[in-house]
């Protein structure tokens, strides 16, 4: 099954960020093959970037998966509710990842249903904040601080393709669309970094 490569995570992280738009998020789950077309990211980079955890190389118990060479998962919990991912990125020792912050289910969508909502119906406000969000996201493809540090590039848990036919799936209805960018989201107390543009989104053109 044809996955991202090494290469592809040991890039420039913002350029990483915009490139991993429309990419397969796959999750291997009891058996099962839940897949997510990522819709959404942000970059961050700890040597220029206060807004990232190992800022000015910080490195923490935290932290010190951001520190491993591109093509880990960097997996925290924020807010003592919520998990965020992220995808390691450029070499061993210089601390950057892109967070994944929203997607849309390609396959295994009702057990992803079912892992965001329970026995909820999916009403359609649920279905527009179905993973629109880093918490969302990580709570359907049920991922956890015990998933963090995963190798994405050779893990059979975790791993990114480049389309739906990688995965034997069809693709979906084609649309256009354009990435658009903006300051991410949260990252008030950074400094200049809060307005880094470095949040990545596909938008529907009509």
């Amino acid at each position: 099954m044809a996955r991202l490569c090494r290469e592809f995570y040991l890039q420039d992280t913002v350029e990483a960020a915009k490139a991993l738009l429309g990419k397969c998020l796959v999750r291997r789950l009891e058996g099962e093959l839940l897949a997510v077309r990522i819709t959404e990211t942000e970059a961050y980079i700890g040597r220029c970037d206060r807004a990232c955890h190992a800022y000015n190389y910080r490195r923490t118990a935290r932290t010190d998966t951001l520190f491993r060479e591109g093509g880990h998962a960097y997996i925290y919990f924020i807010y003592g509710m919520y998990h965020c991912l992220n995808f390691v990125t450029e070499p061993e020792g210089e601390p950057a990842a892109v967070l994944i912050r929203a997607g849309e289910p390609l396959a295994g969508t009702d057990t992803i249903r079912r892992l965001r909502f329970g026995d909820k119906p999916l009403t359609a406000y649920r279905q527009k904040n179905f993973l629109n969000g880093p918490g969302k996201l990580c709570k359907g493809l049920s991922l956890a601080r015990e998933q963090n540090g995963l190798d994405l590039v050779t893990g059979e848990e975790l791993f990114v393709c480049d389309s739906p036919e990688d995965l034997g799936l069809p693709s979906p209805k084609p649309h256009k669309e354009r990435i658009r960018c903006g300051p991410r989201i949260g990252v008030d107390y950074a400094g200049e970094a809060r307005d880094y543009p470095w949040r990545f989104w596909l938008e529907k053109e009509d």
